[in-house]
């Protein structure tokens, strides 16, 4: 009986399934490459927070925050500057010009909002009580039916949810003048960052070409083809992503807004603009933003609630299913899981700010990751070892 035997077709090797197998094998390493630099962010950032080091951080990043405000007004104002130039307009001449503009059209819209958004404000705020009382009532029904077909006495899970309504409301009624005040000394503290912002954004525009070009100099000069190449790559990516967020974020605010008046929601313009932000975080940004809006709209009527749920979930389909693919494109071209992570780490370090920056931030990362991987092939020197 012999041990070796001639090959047949059948033990030929099956090409196909290698290759398979090898896509698979790298995909499952990109995957666990991935989850270990986001826990390695996750742990350093937890310890640095632990340490007293990341708050001390964010105390710096917020006093020298007119400084990225102006590097960023620069950054969005300089294609139409340049565009001025190409037409033999001086760059100085073309920023005061384009400025004013800008300016002008801030100061417009907000007083034409201002006056609306503070009058549904403060309509929204006298609703409370009312809104508690409808809440009272809807459990009222919704215990009585349930005690006439289960037979049960269910009065003490009723008085418990009765203190817990109670609770909200006086929350509500001592929160509310306080969060104002704060709101307010936010706007006012923002509002100051953002008139510095804008003086050293101006400046900065008279001449951005050359900041651009002086901080080149700090890069060796054998690295300095490379290093401009990777930030055209970046702003290039980076002007995409913002340019379409804001193209989608007005569509959304202005239909959200005259959608959600329809259905008879109260302060329209507050939870279209609500949901008009938070529809930034990928994936949970539009349940975030459409809930309380269909809270609401419950408290006041069934009807209108489900109007306000019809409003919102044509605006989810409207936004992830033609303008997501039209505005948008592939700009970001992350992948979901890389995005779920990224909200999950930003999100518990930076709350919902953080999860609004996520995934331009991962963008920057992954693009400067591709850029080095390409040139040096990291992932090839990896994958053989």
């Amino acid at each position: 009986m012999g041990v070796f035997r001639k090959k047949s077709k059948d033990d030929a090797l099956d090409y196909k399934k290698i290759n398979e197998g090898i896509t698979i094998g790298v995909n499952l390493l990109r995957i666990i490459f991935i989850l270990a630099v986001a826990l390695l962010i996750f742990v350093c950032s937890k310890l640095l927070h632990d340490w007293g080091i990341l708050p001390f951080v964010k105390k710096i990043l917020t006093i020298i925050s007119p400084l990225f405000i102006g590097i960023l007004i620069a950054w969005l104002v300089d294609p139409m500057v340049k565009k001025l130039e190409k037409k033999k307009v001086n760059r100085t001449l073309g920023t005061v010009f384009v400025y004013v503009i800008f300016l002008s059209a801030v100061y417009l819209v907000l007083r034409l909002m201002i006056p609306t958004v503070w009058h549904q404000l403060n309509e929204l705020i006298s609703s409370v009580p009312s809104f508690l009382n409808s809440i009272k009532d809807w459990i009222d029904n919704f215990f009585d039916r349930l005690s006439d077909i289960s037979g049960y006495d269910l009065k003490d899970a009723q008085e418990n949810i009765y203190v817990m309504i109670n609770n909200l409301g006086n929350s509500l009624t001592v929160g509310l003048p306080s969060a104002i005040m704060n709101i307010a000394g936010s706007i006012v503290t923002g509002g100051a960052n953002l008139f510095i912002g804008l003086l050293i954004g101006f400046y900065m525009s008279l001449d951005f070409g050359n900041v651009k070009a002086h901080l080149l100099t700090f890069v060796p000069r054998r690295y300095r083809e490379d290093t401009r190449h990777l930030m055209e790559q970046l702003n290039a990516n980076l002007r995409s992503y913002v340019h379409g967020t804001v193209r989608i974020m007005l569509i959304l605010f202005i239909f959200q807004s005259i959608a959600l008046g329809i259905a008879g929601l109260k302060a329209p313009m507050i939870f279209g603009l609500f949901c008009a932000v938070t529809n930034v975080i990928p994936y949970i940004g539009p349940y975030i933003g459409g809930a309380p809006a269909v809270i609401v709209g419950l408290s006041m009527s069934p009807m209108t609630g489900i109007c306000v749920l019809i409003a919102v979930v044509i605006a989810q389909l409207l936004e992830s299913n033609f303008l997501q693919p039209l505005v948008m494109g592939k700009t970001m071209k992350l992948h979901p899981v890389t995005i779920m992570l990224g909200l999950l780490v930003f999100g518990n370090l930076f709350g919902i700010l953080g999860m609004i920056f996520a995934t331009p931030i991962i963008s920057i990362f992954k693009t400067i990751w591709t850029f080095f991987n390409e040139k040096f092939s990291l992932m090839e020197k990896m994958t053989n070892q």
